[in-house]
């Protein structure tokens, strides 16, 4: 069928080469199989399926297999011990549940399916050359031919052996036809199903638990995951013990029973093995023989009297576990293997009947193994859900002790304990700077351009700057975190790092290197930035190796997380990147930068002062001579009266001329008449105008006009 339609060699080894990623695409949506596709073509897809596609041990669907098989496995080691439920104790016989046996043969065929698909995919997934193992992963062997061959001289035997349906051939097939009692035929099928089937199926878990590991690393990826799977696979010991004690139990009963019987071959009525079987019940010669035995009282647990014990399976009869349904069963054995796995078996008490004892010993070692390994492994997972906080709590401890060691003062000891406590709030004990630092380059790069991007972007001064550069600032950001009170830094210290605010506030402030009458204080925000004389002095071309001093003291108002850049990052970036040359981030770092907002508000100030002063003082001297203006036109006016009103002032001016003329006798005035009037009168003028300048201008405090000098910051070399 297929002759017409096979590919050519470089066909198949491309699809045989295929990713096990694309085993997922292969449906009948595959372009192979169309919608209006022949059944050859639906046949030589699932063909073309089975026979080239190869997986891979280590691809996402082997994976998910894996732990699909694990919990397979797991359930069908659940199933199996059930067959131990189907025979109970009825009236000196026994009985088989046919209902369980039906509901257990379902469970356990579909079981089975899995354990056949698990075969299927063995046979179509690579495996490592041992000879490619020197290094790295190895190389993977892809020939089907090969991979068979492995699979059937390693695993393929146990595998077999443990998907078979035993239990079912048995006890629907066998069992039937077998001449035998049928009671005594199913304590014999029960004891082939321990030996041929659970024991592989149990050892069957080993390595596929190993080739999860090998893949994934861990069995669990949540450590409440890894603590159910631990106690899982108790209770799983404790079902099966509990489920082997009922069958050990029936077994003891029957055996009571068979040696009574076997006395009572020689009387009348005598007591025939088939009476043993429930199936007789109802037959009349039972009945009458049933009314005259001894059987029953001498193999009744309950009688002190009997020859026969029971010992360790006594509490089996005594309880009517026996004769319960099956429910009632199940939960009061897996009650009684919890409780004797727990504690060692010690309250068991046993007879000198050989199986009994090793069967007491046997609960004792596993249980004292079970312990250890199990729930020493769950144990171990729950702890790992507090060990951070545990460690915390070792390193208060030890962080109180040191303090009262060292006599630290009280307001220094709730300082430490403050950032303490935010340390642990923010990041839980987690060191992330050690968990980027063993990532590759590339991914570390990504994560941190994942956690620092979209912070770095609400900085104004980084929103100027390109993709790459950008990246790599994220890569070189240091978180910090601090408390309440803490100084970042202090005038005059040297400037280490320049930090980016995130969230919280600061408090910057600036006293111009300690001189006497100037403070300036701003706040901080997410957003802004301090420390940005480090960055003026990477950017110049000339840069000594000595760190530039702060002209500001930086303290924390509330708690602050922010990103760091250290000294020696930001002159990597003005060396590696012109980029933080150009002139649209020098005009972003002027205009953001707080010490040139501080300097442009003081030098604004200042010259708006000297404007005043020369306001002042210009209204001053427009004051003065418009004053002597006024005081000479009075002068001229009264001369001009005397001329304009001779009538009126004639006296007036008489006598005024009559001064002045004896004040002109003197020979030595005449001459310097003229110079001393006028000197006289801007001497009055001049006192006249400034007793009105008191009166007419606000007087101004000229310690007010006086500003001292603050330095303009040094510039960046952006060029």
């Amino acid at each position: 069928m297929f002759n017409n339609r096979m590919f050519n060699k470089s066909s198949m080894n491309k699809f045989l080469t295929a990713q096990a990623t694309h085993f997922r695409g292969l449906r009948l949506s595959h372009p192979l199989v169309t919608s209006s596709a022949s059944s050859d073509d639906h046949n030589l897809h699932w063909y073309l399926l089975w026979q080239y596609q190869i997986l891979d041990p280590n691809s996402d669907i082997v994976t998910q297999w894996n732990y699909i098989f694990l919990v397979t496995c797991v359930l069908a080691l659940f199933i199996d011990p059930l067959y131990f439920f189907l025979p109970s104790a009825s009236v000196a016989c026994l009985a088989s549940d046919d209902s369980l046996l039906r509901s257990v043969t379902v469970l356990r065929t579909f079981a089975d399916l899995f354990y056949f698909l698990h075969i299927a995919m063995k046979f179509r997934t690579a495996f490592v050359s041992p000879s490619s193992r020197v290094f790295g992963r190895g190389e993977l062997v892809m020939d089907p031919y090969e991979i068979a061959w492995k699979y059937v001289k390693s695993d393929f035997i146990i595998d077999l052996a443990a998907s078979l349906p035993l239990p079912q051939v048995v006890n629907w097939f066998i069992i039937p036809k077998m001449k035998r009692n049928q009671a005594d035929s199913a304590r014999y099928t029960l004891s082939l199903i321990v030996l041929v089937q659970y024991v592989p199926r149990f050892f069957l878990m080993f390595p596929l638990n190993k080739r999860i590991i090998k893949t994934t690393g861990v069995i669990a990826k949540t450590a409440w995951a890894g603590a159910a799977y631990n106690l899982l696979l108790y209770m799983l010991a404790s079902h099966v013990l509990g489920s082997i004690w009922y069958t050990a139990a029936i077994g003891r009963q029957f055996s009571c029973w068979k040696t009574e019987c076997a006395k009572e071959k020689e009387r009348f009525p005598a007591c025939l093995p088939k009476y043993l079987d429930c199936s007789t019940l109802m037959e009349v010669d039972r009945m009458y023989w049933l009314n005259n035995t001894n059987v029953l009282l001498n193999c009744d647990p309950r009688n002190d009297e009997a020859s026969f014990r029971f010992g360790m399976f006594q509490e089996a009869f005594t309880s009517g576990v026996g004769s319960s349904n099956f429910m009632r069963k199940y939960l009061y054995c897996l009650w009684f293997g919890l409780k004797n796995l727990s504690s060692y078996g010690q309250n068991l008490e046993t007879t000198t009947f050989i199986g009994e004892t090793l069967f007491a010993i046997c609960i004792c070692i596993g249980g004292l193994f079970l312990v250890c390994l199990l729930i020493g492994n769950m144990q171990t997972y729950l702890q790992s859900l507090t060990v951070r906080l545990e460690e915390w709590r070792i390193r208060r401890r030890d962080t109180e002790e040191w303090m009262r060691h060292r006599q630290l003062t009280p307001e220094l000891q709730e300082r430490v304990r403050k950032f303490v406590m935010y340390n642990w709030l923010t990041t839980r004990g987690v060191n992330e700077a050690s968990i980027l630092r063993s990532l590759p380059l590339d991914i570390r790069r990504k994560v941190q351009r994942h956690l620092c991007l979209n912070l770095v972007r609400r900085v104004p001064f980084f929103a100027q700057m390109d993709e790459q550069l950008l990246d790599a600032i994220c890569e070189r950001l240091i978180a910090t975190l601090s408390t309440q009170g803490t100084y970042i830094v202090r005038e005059g210290d040297p400037v280490d790092e320049m930090l980016f605010v995130i969230r919280g506030q600061l408090e910057s402030s600036t006293t111009d290197g300690g001189r006497s009458g100037f403070f300036n204080s701003i706040t901080l925000r997410p957003g802004d930035f301090c420390g940005e004389e480090l960055l003026t002095w990477a950017l110049m071309p000339n840069s000594t190796m000595n760190l530039p001093t702060s002209t500001r003291t930086v303290k924390a108002l509330t708690e602050v997380e922010a990103f760091a850049l250290g000294a020696e990052d930001l002159r990597f970036f003005a060396t590696q990147f012109k980029r933080l040359h150009s002139k649209t981030l020098q005009h972003a770092f002027r205009y953001y930068s707080h010490q040139w907002r501080t300097w442009g508000c003081c030098y604004i100030q200042a010259a708006w002062r000297r404007h005043k002063k020369r306001k002042l003082a210009k209204e001053l001297a427009l004051q003065e001579s418009l004053h002597y203006y006024m005081s000479t036109n009075d002068e001229d006016d009264q001369y001009d009266g005397c001329l304009v009103n001779p009538e009126i002032r004639h006296k007036e001016c008489l006598s005024r001329d009559h001064n002045n003329n004896n004040n002109d006798n003197n020979p030595q005035n005449v001459q310097h008449l003229g110079a001393t009037v006028f000197a006289s009168k801007f001497a009055a003028n001049t006192r006249r105008g400034m007793n009105q300048k008191v009166q007419f201008v606000v007087p101004v405090d000229t310690d007010t006009l006086t500003m001292p000098n603050l330095f303009k910051p040094n510039e960046p070399d952006f060029l």
